[in-house]
């Protein structure tokens, strides 16, 4: 068999993009194949990265090398540090991008990578070597054979979009054609399909908005950059608009309810519980006032703007008339409807945990096809994906990020072995490990491992070490310099308190509000280390002792861990196990004890009865 690639990758939206950059770092040969050049990198529904947990993995994919947080760098018009009222294990880096600078960014950045081939082409089906997939077929009649096939094909797998009950259109997102003969190829393989829904809500001119009728929402002003390796100059700044939809727009709803595709029956796909239609809020929540939505901007170059709070599959002029019942959107003209897509995805139970699948060697899905919302979710998978589709092709051992190591981790985690019933999106409660999971220390956590896999360049790992040298320097410093009551007392003031005795920098840098930077400077010490290596620093001063016990913690998983599963355990045949447990392990096939442990249904008393199943089988079987 000749090999054109090592890896081949459908699709080129956030998971593609990823696992090409992955594979090529690991100096894999790799074609990126999409529907459509033009639309690299595309955001398909709303023009922000990061939020609430997705903001650290945009981090940790950083910290591994890929490209998401460079692009975010060279797209942010705005960027907001979310929760940054409560503790830094829920801060959450978001930015506001222009649209088109993200695309180009994230084409431009593919094009940096000499060992990714970019080709556009509509795949049909894949080309199977016995149990092995052995390559892709487009439409127009190439064959391009791999060792490996990473499949992310997002909302295309037999999409179809919805507008109200009456239109339908097949579509993989507006514009875009479905992918069809694809699907139908992957029915073949053995794989349980079923639908899901999402949505976007419509866009409207801004010259069109009474700006005197909504809030003005500035960003923080901080000049924060996703990406640790990289700091570009970021682009000129925008605001957000806040305005409402109140009973009004509630009334319209309800009168047209059975109108919308979701409601009137054409859809049957579930949608997210947490990014709800419109339509949703109103039926799920009738005792709320109104509901806030955001006029974001979607470029420097445009002034259309993205209604978030209002996605819908009602039809058009219905949209217009709810629209014109929101305060400041009285006169607004939409550029777009908003609309409903329903699609193909395949329960993540069916993969290994570093998502291969399990009934075709060297196939990797990632991204929406999993289950999974979010550009952030789909493109830590691509990240998995792309890493071990090369060292599956090498014959190395998978590379399985746990779940006290990454919210990477914790997602992939999550969804092949709990699996999903709605569309998934991470958060931080999904997380065990909060407190060790932060966007601050991503780098510290996975750039080790970065270097280690060979995904980084010589001069980023200057940039990594320089940064962990800065970290450790201050907490040796502050743990090591005192403070008299005298130097404190101004740093002091503003919190109330106040020293009696003189006291190591490290102790006093552990009350609230107390600045670190602030408290060095004030015994004499001269801060030359970046404002972020001091932010890391004091925070793991201040909870120090929380960070410990967190570590004890994801050191007894690791003891979890190390108990491995092997893949052909006869699981049905353990009948001191419950029913239920033995049926969901044959399902799953965890490769570990803790995630058997994870497994919804499988009990503490099964767990200890499968250690002893183990043991006998193991004895039996050598």
């Amino acid at each position: 068999m000749t090999v054109d690639y090592d890896v081949i990758v459908v699709g080129a939206g956030h998971a593609g993009s990823e696992a090409a950059v992955m594979a090529a770092r690991l100096g894999a040969q790799v074609l990126l194949l999409t529907s459509n050049l033009d639309t690299i990198g595309q955001m398909s529904c709303n023009p922000a990265i990061g939020g609430i947990a997705k903001g650290t993995v945009v981090r940790e994919i950083d910290a591994l090398g890929g490209i998401m947080g460079r692009a975010t760098d060279r797209a942010t018009i705005q960027f907001r540090m979310l929760n940054r009222s409560k503790g830094p294990a829920v801060w959450a880096p978001r930015a506001q991008c222009d649209r088109t600078l993200y695309r180009r960014a994230v084409r431009e950045l593919l094009e940096g990578f000499p060992g990714i081939e970019l080709t556009q082409g509509m795949v049909t089906r894949l080309i199977l070597d016995g149990p092995r997939v052995a390559g892709v077929a487009t439409a127009d009649g190439r064959n391009f054979r791999a060792r490996a096939v990473v499949l992310t094909a997002g909302t295309f797998l037999r999409g179809r979009i919805h507008l109200g009950t009456d239109t339908q259109i097949p579509a993989g997102r507006a514009g875009d054609q479905p992918a069809v003969d694809i699907a139908q190829h992957i029915d073949t393989l053995g794989l349980t399909t079923a639908r899901f829904k999402t949505g976007t809500p419509p866009r409207v001119d801004g010259r069109s908005v009474d700006w005197s009728k909504v809030e003005r929402q500035d960003g923080d002003g901080t000049a924060y950059r996703f990406s640790f390796y990289h700091h570009l100059e970021l682009p000129r700044q925008l605001p957000c608009w806040i305005t409402w939809a109140g009973e009004e727009v509630k009334e319209i709803i309800r009168a047209h309810l059975q109108e919308s595709a979701l409601y009137g029956g054409a859809i049957s796909g579930r949608g997210p519980r947490y990014c709800p239609s419109v339509e949703d809020k109103i039926v799920k929540f009738p005792d709320a006032k109104r509901h806030q939505v955001f006029l974001e901007p979607e470029g420097l170059d445009t002034h259309e703007l993205y209604v978030n709070g209002l996605s819908t599959s009602l039809p058009v002029s219905v949209q217009l008339e709810f629209l014109r019942a929101v305060p400041g959107l009285e006169r607004a003209k939409m550029t777009r409807p908003g609309y409903a897509i329903e699609y193909d995805y395949y329960p993540p139970t069916q993969l290994t945990p570093w998502l291969e699948t399990k009934v075709v060697e060297h196939l990797f899905f990632a991204g929406q096809i999993n289950g999974t919302t979010g550009y952030e979710e789909a493109a830590g998978q691509g990240v998995v994906a792309g890493i071990n589709a090369v060292r599956r092709i090498r014959g190395a051992e998978p590379v399985i990020p746990g779940r006290d190591d990454a919210y990477i981790g914790v997602l992939v985690d999550d969804l092949v072995t709990r699996g999903v019933d709605e569309p998934y999106r991470l958060f931080t409660s999904r997380s065990e490990f909060r407190l060790l999971l932060r966007q601050d220390n991503a780098l510290r956590r996975l750039a080790p491992l970065a270097e280690r896999l060979g995904l980084l360049s010589a001069a980023e790992w200057r940039v990594a070490t320089r940064r962990f040298e800065e970290e450790e320097e201050l907490l040796r410093v502050a743990r090591a310099t005192s403070i008299t009551p005298g130097a404190a007392a101004a740093v002091l003031a503003e919190t109330g308190s106040s020293l009696g005795e003189p006291e190591r920098v490290a102790s006093v840098a552990r009350r609230p509000g107390v600045s670190l930077r602030a408290l060095l400077e004030a015994a004499g010490v001269t801060v030359t280390a970046e404002a972020a290596a001091v932010e890391s620093a004091e925070i793991e001063l201040k909870y120090d002792g929380y960070l410990a016990r967190e570590r004890e913690a994801a050191t007894r998983l690791a003891e979890l861990a190390a108990f491995a599963l092997p893949a052909d355990l006869p699981y049905v045949e353990f009948k001191s196990l419950a029913t239920e447990a033995r049926q969901k392990l044959d399902r799953i096939r965890p490769t570990s004890l803790a995630q058997a442990a994870r497994i919804p249904g499988v009990s503490p008393s099964d767990l200890h009865n499968l250690v002893v199943e183990t043991a006998r089988w193991r004895r039996r079987v050598a």
